[in-house]
Formats: structure tokens, C-alpha cells, sequence
């Protein structure tokens, strides 16, 4: 008999994680004999787990190392860290990446999925591909072509977005992001402008300040959230209601998933077509699910799983 296959978070924290849930609800739906663990891996501790095969202890205290693992994924605050490390020890020209996992993997500068074969590691971003899926099953946002986005916030969610909507076939027009951290936005910038992979248009990205936020929301026909703003329950809204009333064609993605935060609200009670974030969640852990073990999962148990989740937050 073949023994359990484990598969796994890790991050920092990584005890709030609902992948655990999805995961193993979709395991055993598929027939498949594996368990799904949350594991602490500090960040002074990355580097040695992912090439030196460092034991840590997860949070049921069992000891693990990268060569017990079968597939993990990666959270905060690790995924850019990753990227380099194991882009030094397994380039990606070396892993059978498609253009456009290619594209997703370079553009976000981070990784979220990684799957050991033989004495190797695959690895891929699958938030890019994950927020698309959502946008179009959860939003119904599919007519891309030739429209507009506006994107509030381009830390590592909002990168996602840029990859996912800025691939040419799409046919998206302009992607004008706003960010108001200075140093994050300057840091996106000099990522996204410095950057030359086949198939991205930079002239399509508008980096804009706050005076140019009704300009720009009058544009794009679809608006991200791509903050933190919204996670607390008394969180005001990350842009004012009266800016979301000047475009009637409007559609709204709200990444935050674990509450129905002001966005969505005043979005509401304007007639927009708003949704929340746990598709992004949901999507990116089913091409996870995919990439390890051959196989799609069924998304709306593993959606079913998530909901049940944040209910318990």
C-alpha cells in the first residue's frame, strides 16, 4: 500500500488558512489518498526548506521537510522570495511551462503552487489564472475586449490582476492602477515597465493619482479592489461612493472575501454587478489541484468547503 500523500501550506502565518478545508474536501471527493497540512516556515527559514530539505514542525507539531511533501503552496509572505530561490536551483525554461504560465509567472514575480517530480520542482502562479476564472464565473465579466479596468492596489493581489487581464488575447484596452502607498507603487512600477516578455503590452498600464480617479473610473468597466481595505468590519470603503456613481456600466470585484465590506455594499445600492473575492481563492487552489494531481476537481464542493470556512471566521 502506497502511503499517504501530503500536500501543504506554507507561510507565515498560515493557522487563518482555509486551503486546508478546499483541499481536503476535494481529495476526497477525487478518491485520491492525501491529507492537506498548514505549515509555519519563517521567513529566515525559507531559503534552507526549500533547498536544504529543513525540517519544521506543522501545526498539528508533526516534523516536515520539502522531501515529504508531494505539492505545497505558498503563501504570504513568501511567494516573491520563492520565485528566486527556486528559479536559481530550477530555472523555468527547464520545467515545461506554457507561454502563458510562463507569462503568469513572470509578470506576478511570484509563486503559489509548486509540484515535486523525481528530483525536480515544478512551479507555477495560479492567482493570475485564478482571478480570471472568477471574474468571469463569479462577476460574468467575460467581454473583455476593447474595455477598460481600474485597479486599486498593486501589491501581490494586484499583480495577479495585471497579469491575468494584460495577456493579449484578452483585448483589454487600459488597466489604470492606483496605488497609494508611494514606495509599493513605485516598486510596481519599475516591475511592470522594466518588464519584457513576449505578449505584454506596457503602453496598456496607466499609473495615475488620486485626481485622476473619477477620470478613470468613467473609462473602465470593471473596477478591482485589489487593498486590504475592507478586511475589518468597520472598514470605510476604499473609494467613495460618489466616484462609483459616475459610471452606471460599472462592474465590481472586491478581493476580500471574508465579509461584506463597504464596496460591495455601496456598489450594491447603486444596481452594480459587485461580487466578493473567494472565487479568486477558490480558483487559484482548483489549478493547484490540477497541477499536482492530473486531475479537476470538483470546484463547487471545494466552493461549498470555503463557505462553510469563512462562516467559522
Amino acid at each position: 500500500m502506497s502511503p499517504k500523500a501530503i500536500y501543504g501550506l506554507i507561510g507565515y502565518p498560515v493557522e487563518h488558512s482555509l486551503s486546508k478545508k478546499m483541499q481536503e474536501a476535494a481529495f476526497a471527493a477525487c478518491g485520491i489518498d492525501a491529507e492537506y497540512r498548514l505549515i509555519p516556515v519563517k521567513p529566515e527559514q525559507l531559503q534552507d526548506f526549500l533547498s536544504k530539505n529543513l525540517a519544521v514542525a506543522d501545526l498539528g507539531g508533526n516534523q516536515i521537510a520539502l522531501k515529504d511533501l508531494s505539492g505545497f503552496n505558498i503563501t504570504i509572505p513568501h511567494k516573491v522570495e520563492a520565485k528566486r530561490i527556486l528559479q536559481e536551483n530550477f530555472p523555468p525554461a527547464g520545467i515545461g511551462l506554457s507561454a502563458l504560465e510562463y507569462y503568469y509567472l513572470q509578470l506576478t514575480g511570484a509563486v503559489n503552487t509548486v509540484k515535486k517530480e523525481a528530483e525536480t520542482l515544478r512551479y507555477w502562479n495560479t492567482d493570475a489564472g485564478g482571478i480570471l476564472r472568477a471574474l468571469s464565473e463569479d462577476l460574468k465579466f467575460t467581454e473583455t475586449k476593447g474595455k477598460s479596468v481600474l485597479l486599486l492596489g498593486c501589491g501581490g493581489a494586484g499583480r495577479a490582476v495585471v497579469a491575468a487581464l494584460s495577456w493579449k488575447d484578452l483585448g483589454i484596452e487600459k488597466i489604470y492602477i492606483y496605488e497609494n502607498n508611494e514606495q509599493a507603487a513605485a516598486a510596481a512600477k519599475k516591475h511592470f515597465l522594466s518588464f519584457s516578455q513576449a505578449g505584454f503590452q506596457k503602453e496598456k498600464l496607466a499609473f495615475i493619482d488620486k485626481d485622476s480617479l473619477s477620470e478613470s473610473i468613467k473609462k473602465a468597466r470593471l473596477l478591482v479592489n485589489a487593498t486590504p481595505v475592507g478586511m475589518k468590519d468597520d472598514a470605510a470603503s476604499v473609494i467613495d461612493k460618489s466616484l462609483l456613481s459616475l459610471n452606471k456600466n460599472l462592474s465590481v470585484y472586491e478581493v476580500v472575501y471574508n465579509r461584506k465590506t463597504q464596496l460591495i455594499k455601496d456598489a450594491e445600492s447603486l444596481g452594480l454587478p459587485v461580487c466578493g473575492g473567494l472565487g479568486m481563492l477558490l480558483f487559484q487552489g482548483v489549478y493547484a489541484f490540477k497541477y499536482w494531481t492530473g486531475s479537476w476537481p470538483d470546484a463547487g464542493l471545494m466552493r461549498r468547503a470555503l463557505e462553510e470556512g469563512v462562516g467559522t471566521l
